[in-house]
């Protein structure tokens, strides 16, 4: 009886198909000429949270790392996780923090409910995969997860094809595949004003640069300067009755602290790069009032015309690249960020729970827990309690530090070694 071998052969290439899925490493399930960007709405109260898809688009090149793609950097305040669907297969992860997490410990969130944009970049899958964001609450629980199926060949998937904002590079360490890419953005800055942007921008290279252990990593980075122009000079300050037209709509007084600069046009801000490479954000604010903030993984902004600039736009980088906690403590925060009970994932500061994970090793031996303060050995690493916006609880590794004041000339030894392996994660 005469039979084809068409179907055998047809079997035979699926099963072949299917193995080469099942063995292909992270990096050959993905096409690192493209990005996925997908945009999500994080929405609710202190009760009750939401996640909901936005929008997915496409970008020329993969500007992220391609090392490690299966682990976390950090374990952040949220995760998202793509996986090879059908599978628990991971071809990527990452970690952040949000502005609505951190709006979730405010009095406000016991009393309305408001939704944040937030945008996220990962290399672009060649299999259908499937996506899982996670958002956890300040005793690091899941509060809030979402998973959705992408197909790279969705046909809904937008290409971004708008021309390039102009840009100009101002520190060049290898190619984008290579290093880490830094976008320097403006913000408050009109047309005629983009020769100070450019300045500024200048300055906060070299800020960053002049401290340890950056100083010593330069071939790890690239930094960007992005003239985005406003309409009008300098930025919103609510609390004097200001709105100013910016591209980015930046304002201070976030969650009534007057202090707090932040942009809630994530969306606005990661158009403003497509064309491109950057992996992460510095915005500088046009304005001589004094404020920043950094939320890591998602942007720093400060403002350029005080006199701290250089110092304060150092440790808003170290929020938002490296993920280090504030060291400093006002007792003054609605709710508690750090619990007695939970490690804090940022690795400079412990509540001495898992104290093992943190600088233990760093430590002389007989060195005090915790250790009273000394002003004559101000640079003795211990286990100093404050930290974190707690005066108790909560505990540094250092009397001073880039974290802690803007007089402090540089990051104490254990951000330093926070930052030197965050670097090596992402390079090498």
């Amino acid at each position: 009886m005469f039979t084809s071998s068409a179907p055998r052969r047809r079997i035979l290439c699926l099963l072949s198909l299917f193995f080469c899925l099942l063995t292909a490493t992270a990096q050959e399930l993905c096409d690192f000429s493209r990005t996925l960007r997908i945009d999500y709405l994080f929405a609710g109260n202190n009760s009750t949270q939401h996640i909901a898809v936005d929008a997915l688009s496409s970008l020329e090149g993969w500007a992220g790392r391609r090392t490690h793609m299966d682990s976390l950097p950090l374990q952040g305040n949220g995760r998202i996780t793509m996986r090879q669907a059908g599978s628990n297969r991971v071809i990527y992860r990452t970690s952040f923090s949000s502005l609505f997490q951190e709006w979730l410990t405010t009095e406000e969130a016991t009393r309305t409910c408001r939704s944040f944009e937030n945008v996220f970049l990962l290399p672009m899958p060649t299999v259908p995969v499937e996506i899982t964001i996670e958002l956890d609450d300040t005793r690091r629980r899941t509060m809030a997860a979402l998973t959705h199926r992408v197909a790279p060949s969705d046909i809904l998937i937008r290409r971004h094809t708008a021309p390039a904002t102009p840009h100009r590079y101002l520190h060049r360490g290898g190619t984008p595949e290579a290093c880490i890419d830094v976008a320097i953005v403006a913000e408050g800055y009109t047309e005629a004003e983009m020769p100070a942007f450019y300045t500024k921008a200048c300055e906060t290279v070299e800020a960053i640069f002049a401290h340890a252990p950056f100083d010593t990593l330069q071939a790890r980075f690239n930094f960007v300067a992005v003239a985005l122009p406003s309409a009008e000079s300098d930025v919103s300050v609510p609390r004097q009755g200001l709105w100013r037209n910016t591209a980015l709509g930046a304002h201070f007084d976030t969650f009534y602290s007057e202090r707090y600069l932040t942009t809630p046009h994530l969306k606005t801000l990661h158009n403003s790069l497509a064309g491109i490479p950057y992996e992460h954000i510095i915005i500088l604010a046009n304005t001589e009032t004094y404020g920043g903030g950094g939320i890591y993984n998602s942007y720093t902004l400060t403002t350029t015309g005080h006199k701290d600039f250089r110092p304060v736009v150092v440790h808003e980088f170290g929020h938002s690249f490296a993920g280090l906690a504030d060291e400093y403590y006002y007792d003054d925060m609605y709710e508690p960020y750090y619990h007695a009970d939970i490690e804090p994932w940022e690795q400079n500061i412990s509540t001495l729970h898992n104290f093992s994970s943190k600088w233990l090793d760093m430590l002389p031996a007989g060195t005090p827990q915790p250790t009273p303060p000394n002003a004559a050995t101000p640079e003795r690493i211990g286990i100093y309690e404050g930290a974190g916006y707690q005066s108790r609880g909560v505990f540094r590794g250092f009397q001073d530090c880039r974290m802690k004041t803007n007089s402090c000339r540089s990051f104490c030894p254990v951000c330093q070694r926070a930052i030197a392996r965050l670097v090596s994660f992402y390079t090498e």
